[in-house]
C-alpha cells in the first residue's frame, strides 16, 4: 500500500520543521523520530502503520500538537502525524458530528457546529486538537454539569496495530471502545474519525465576573470551596490567579459560566456567587451578563499565548477547605511571571463516570500553567512550579493526563481496576508493542503516587 502523504526521515531537509513546527509549547524536547509522515487520509494511516511494522519501527502520534510534554514527539519512532486530515461532517437527523483527530475544537469545529445551532464540549483553548483531548478524557466546557467530552462519543474508526481500519463502540470492539475514552498517550490504536454527540447551543450565555485582589485569595477560595457543590449544574465556575484584561497586576478572578437559554435562567444559575463574604472588595462585579462563546474564546487565546515557554502541571484535590486552601497560597498570590496563570476548576457535585478508562476525579482540579519567554528562565519557573506541587501532595489524589509530563512528574491518573484492565487489553491488542506507551522517566512508577508508594 502506497504511502500518499509527505515523509521526512531522520536527515532530510524539512525534517526539522516537520519533527517540532506544529509543537504549541515553546520548549522543544531533544527527541528525534526516525521519521516524520503526514497522513492524507485513513488508508495513508494503514499505510503509515503497515510501514512501521515491516521496519520494525513504533509508532507515535500526534494531531493538535498541543500536547505540554510533546507526547508524540519519541526518539528512533515514526511520527504519524494526522493534521491534514481536516474531515467535519454533521449529520442533523442524530446531531452526531464526524470528525478528525487533528480538528481544532474552538476554532474550527465551534463555529462550524454553532452556524448550525450546535456545540461540542470542545476544549477551552480554541487551538486545542480533538484527538489527544478525547483520548485523555476531555475537560471540556462545563465538565461538572455535562460531564466528560469523552462520554459523548458514540464511535471511532481506528487502525489497529495489525494494520486494520475497524469501527469501535459500544457493540463493535467494544475494547478499543472503552480503553480510547481515558487511555491518552498510551492508547494503542489511532483513531482517525470521532462520532460525536452534539448539544443544543445555549441561546443566552450568561456570565457572571468578580476580580479582586490577591489579599482575598483566602476568604474567596474558601467560600468558594464551601459552596460550588450547591451552584446550578448549568454553570461552569472557575476561580483564576492572572493579570486580567486591562489590568497590569496578577489578581484573583471567580467566573461563573452559565450555559442557559434565557436571561432569566442565567441569573437564576448564578444566584449562588453573590454570597461571597468579602464581595464589597471586589475591583470589578459583574453580575449575569450575556456572553458568547467567541468571547469566552478570545479570552482563552490570550491567557494561552503562542510562542511561549509553558511548564504545566495539575492535582486532583481532597480535604476540607481547612486542609486544602492553605496550600494554594504561594500558587495563587506569588507567581513567577506576569504571564503564568493558576486555575481552580469546579466539578462538585461529582457526576458518576460511565464505564470508561477515564476513572479519576475530585471535586476539585487544580492546574498551573507556568508561561515565560526567555531560555535563561527555564530553572526558576520550573522550579516555582515543582514546588507547588510538591506543597499539595498531602492534599493530591491525582492527576488529569490532559495537563501532565510525566518526564517530570508522574501521579495516579486512573483506578487501579481500570489501569490493570487497560495493560490486559494493550497486551491482547498490541502483543508486540508497535505503538508507544506513555512517555515517562520511569514506567515501573505509572500510575502510582510516589509519596503513598514510599508509605507502603
Amino acid at each position: 500500500m502506497k504511502f500518499k502523504g509527505e515523509i521526512f526521515w531522520q536527515g532530510d531537509a524539512g525534517y526539522e520543521e516537520a519533527r517540532v513546527g506544529r509543537i504549541f509549547n515553546g520548549r522543544r524536547p531533544a527527541r528525534y523520530p526516525k521519521a516524520v509522515l503526514f497522513a492524507e487520509d485513513e488508508q495513508d494511516v494503514v499505510a503509515a502503520v503497515r510501514l512501521a511494522k515491516e521496519q520494525g519501527l513504533k509508532v507515535a502520534v500526534r494531531s493538535g500538537g498541543h500536547s505540554w510534554a510533546a507526547w508524540g514527539l519519541r526518539d528512533q519512532a515514526i511520527l504519524l502525524d494526522l493534521s491534514r486530515m481536516q474531515t467535519m461532517a454533521y449529520d442533523e437527523a442524530t446531531g452526531i458530528v464526524q470528525v478528525s483527530p487533528a480538528v481544532k475544537g474552538g476554532q474550527t469545529l465551534a463555529p462550524y457546529l454553532e452556524a448550525r445551532g450546535r456545540m461540542f464540549h470542545g476544549g477551552h483553548c480554541p487551538t486545542v486538537g480533538l484527538g489527544g483531548f478525547l483520548l485523555q478524557g476531555g475537560m471540556g466546557w462545563n465538565c461538572r454539569g455535562w460531564g466528560w467530552a469523552a462520554e459523548a462519543i458514540v464511535a471511532m474508526d481506528v487502525v489497529t496495530a495489525q494494520g486494520e481500519l475497524v469501527r469501535a463502540d459500544a457493540q463493535h470492539n467494544p475494547d478499543l471502545f472503552w480503553a480510547a475514552r481515558g487511555a491518552g498517550p498510551g492508547f494503542f490504536g489511532v483513531v482517525t474519525r470521532f462520532y460525536l454527540q452534539t448539544r443544543p447551543l445555549p441561546k443566552a450565555l450568561t456570565q457572571s465576573t468578580q476580580i479582586y485582589p490577591l489579599d482575598c485569595w483566602q476568604e474567596v477560595l474558601t467560600w468558594l470551596q464551601e459552596t460550588h457543590a450547591a451552584v446550578d449544574t448549568r454553570v461552569e465556575l472557575v476561580a483564576l490567579s492572572l493579570v486580567p484584561p486591562g489590568m497590569d497586576r496578577h489578581a484573583l478572578v471567580v467566573h461563573g459560566l452559565a450555559m442557559v437559554d434565557t436571561p432569566e435562567e442565567g441569573r437564576e444559575a448564578l444566584a449562588l456567587l453573590e454570597t461571597c463574604p468579602v464581595l464589597e472588595r471586589a475591583l470589578v462585579h459583574q453580575v449575569a451578563q450575556p456572553t458568547s462563546f467567541a468571547q469566552e474564546r478570545q479570552e482563552q487565546l490570550r491567557q494561552n499565548p503562542e510562542g511561549c515557554r509553558y511548564a504545566v502541571d495539575n492535582a486532583w484535590l481532597q480535604g476540607s477547605p481547612a486542609e486544602v486552601v492553605p496550600r494554594l497560597h504561594e500558587a495563587f498570590t506569588q507567581p513567577p511571571t506576569a504571564k503564568t496563570f493558576t486555575l481552580w476548576f469546579s466539578m462538585a457535585p461529582l457526576r458518576p463516570l460511565p464505564d470508561m478508562a477515564l476513572s479519576l476525579q475530585s471535586e476539585i482540579y487544580l492546574a498551573i500553567y507556568t508561561i515565560w519567554e526567555d531560555e535563561a528562565d527555564d530553572a526558576r519557573c520550573r522550579s516555582w512550579l515543582a514546588r507547588q506541587m510538591a506543597t499539595l501532595e498531602p492534599v493530591t489524589l491525582g492527576q488529569y493526563l490532559g495537563d501532565s509530563d510525566f518526564t517530570t512528574r508522574s501521579l495516579k491518573f486512573m483506578s487501579d481496576a481500570n489501569w490493570a484492565r487497560l495493560q490486559a487489553i494493550r497486551a491482547q491488542r498490541d502483543p508486540e508493542g508497535l505503538f508507544v506507551s506513555y512517555l515517562t522517566s520511569n514506567p515501573l512508577t505509572l500510575n502510582q503516587n510516589p509519596w503513598e508508594v514510599h508509605r507502603v
